[in-house]
């Protein structure tokens, strides 16, 4: 699926990519029309600054997980990132999805892999969360965690839930990329709050 993943990227805005990927993989989900894999220019933004955007989108509270995946070979350990852009996608089949830069250096081995673990957060897992929104530190030092049971992406420990997917589709979104994943296993503590995102600021659940 590693392989899907990078022809993906490579044939982004060709015309017969979408009915070419539908050939081989059936199941295959793919945005049409495919948009280019490409930033928007200078001449096609839209009159909202930045800073208005993420004030006015920082009123929706969102939940928080971090994204892991197995290191690839050659790769020191495996991979991870914090993410607040996950959702839900599809019950059957089950998917789900997350966003993810497209500058992040953290992504390339993600889809190396072709496989990742989406650990959600409880409301005391604040500091687990900044842990891995770092650039370029040992994101898993100190972090105890066990492979998932169908691809071997780290499950973080103590996490109130955890869903252990296979890359299923990547798709372009401006400036970031929107992975869908299909769930090959998950599991859930059943109890414990969640760790919230609000205003920049973490948050939880009033009782």
């Amino acid at each position: 699926m590693a392989a899907t993943v990078v022809r993906y990227l490579r044939s982004a805005g060709s015309p017969t990519s979408a009915a070419t990927a539908a050939a081989r993989d059936p199941s295959r989900i793919d945005a049409l029309p495919r948009p280019d894999l490409r930033a928007v220019g200078e001449d096609e933004r839209a009159p909202v600054s930045p800073a208005e955007f993420r004030a006015v989108l920082g009123n929706f509270a969102s939940g928080v997980t971090v994204i892991t995946a197995p290191g690839a070979e050659g790769e020191d350990g495996p991979a991870g990132f914090a993410c607040q852009s996950f959702a839900s996608l599809s019950l059957d089949p089950p998917l789900v999805t997350f966003m993810v830069a497209r500058t992040s250096t953290t992504w390339p081995r993600i889809a190396r892999a072709g496989v990742f673990c989406v650990n959600v957060l409880g409301a005391e897992q604040g500091d687990l969360c900044r842990s891995f929104a770092v650039s370029g530190a040992d994101k898993f030092a100190g972090v105890a965690h066990a492979p998932a049971p169908a691809t071997g992406s780290p499950r973080l420990e103590a996490v109130p839930a955890w869903i252990d997917c296979r890359i299923h589709a990547v798709h372009t979104g401006g400036d970031h990329l929107i992975v869908v994943g299909r769930v090959e296993a998950m599991g859930a503590a059943g109890e414990g709050a969640p760790l919230l995102f609000h205003k920049g600021r973490f948050g939880r659940l009033a009782d």
